[in-house]
């Protein structure tokens, strides 16, 4: 499957996007730039994971994404969560109520970095593109 962005054909990533049906949808970045915008809620967060995945510490900018709301998942992942029966982790829901937010951090991720976020969180999970209250376009991973 090829992606097209802007007319332009590109080779697909090793894991395709996958995009959700929501209205606040917009392109990222068409995978010819060097840094890519991930809003992080949960376990990417996290110390041990970042250093586990990316192999460094993430900084990230505050931020909030509106009409989405977490709920309790499962995770298949046993990095995902404290150890606990049946790895509980939060997933993120489209809820389409501008009342509803989820606070996280905004955090610049190379391409390699976001597919290795990909294998990471892609269980269980899809990433789609939104439009944070800043403005800014973001990925975020919902639940599947």
């Amino acid at each position: 499957m090829s992606v097209v962005v802007a007319g332009k054909r590109r080779a697909p990533r090793r894991n395709p996007v996958r995009r959700g049906r929501v209205s606040t949808l917009s392109v990222v970045s068409d995978g010819s730039g060097t840094v890519e915008s991930l809003f992080t809620y949960g376990v990417l967060q996290t110390p041990d994971v970042q250093l586990d995945t990316f192999g460094r510490l993430l900084h990230g900018e505050d931020d909030t994404l509106p009409a989405f709301r977490l709920d309790d998942g499962e995770s298949g992942d046993e990095r995902a969560a404290p150890p606990a029966p049946a790895h509980r982790r939060r997933v993120l829901r489209h809820t389409g109520d501008p009342r509803d937010r989820v606070f996280g951090q905004v955090v610049r991720l190379s391409p390699d970095e976001l597919d290795a976020a990909d294998e990471y969180l892609m269980s269980g999970s899809r990433r789609i593109s939104v439009v944070l209250t800043s403005g800014l376009s973001a990925w975020v991973y919902v639940g599947a």
